[in-house]
């Protein structure tokens, strides 16, 4: 079996748990069309052991969160991973995620924190250079591009209104892209 169709199968099987979660029915991503024609990506990631010596702080990747609306992560088990849980609170605190063999890392996206209106962040996280070597599989299953983001009723009351205006999934990934690679 190939990785994307095993990340494609894991991630569905994830959104929909998610969908339980927020009280909605478990098909609720597919029928407001994110998972019609959604836009996985799979990326083979490596960090260079050796990445020298500098007064700087050297990163294997600098401090982000993800796009879309899940990630999906396989790592080789080599340290460097980190996850700040408060992402606006200054300064930031930044934890070691620790691996589990046979498990995947779960990343919560941009575009799912828009939908849940913040009650499940997006997972701010970098790479350390650790000394080794570390590969990894990174699987972003976002949604369909015509698909409208907007606050679930579920996540939304008086007196926690919609904190994100909704947005065309297309619109806010080619947004994000421009912020990050200034095209």
């Amino acid at each position: 079996m190939a990785f994307d169709y095993i990340f494609r199968i894991a991630g569905k099987k994830l959104i929909s748990l998610i969908a339980l979660a927020l009280n909605l029915d478990e098909n609720f991503f597919e029928k407001v069309g994110a998972l019609n024609d959604p836009l996985p990506f799979l990326r083979l990631l490596h960090y260079p052991g050796d990445v020298g010596f500098s007064d700087e702080e050297i990163y294997g990747a600098s401090a982000h969160s993800d796009y879309g609306m899940i990630t999906l992560l396989m790592t080789d088990g080599v340290d460097g991973l980190q996850i700040c849980r408060e992402k606006f609170k200054q300064p930031q605190v930044w934890e070691d995620v620790l691996h589990i063999n046979d498990a995947f890392v779960v990343n919560i996206g941009d575009m799912m924190e828009r939908w849940t209106n913040m009650l499940f962040r997006s997972t701010l996280h970098r790479v350390m250079p650790t000394g080794q070597e570390r590969y990894s599989v990174a699987f972003f299953l976002d949604p369909n591009q015509e698909c409208v983001v907007e606050c679930l009723e579920s996540c939304s009351s008086n007196s926690a209104p919609p904190r994100f205006s909704p947005i065309r999934s297309g619109d806010y990934l080619k947004e994000r892209l421009k912020l990050t690679y200034g095209t």
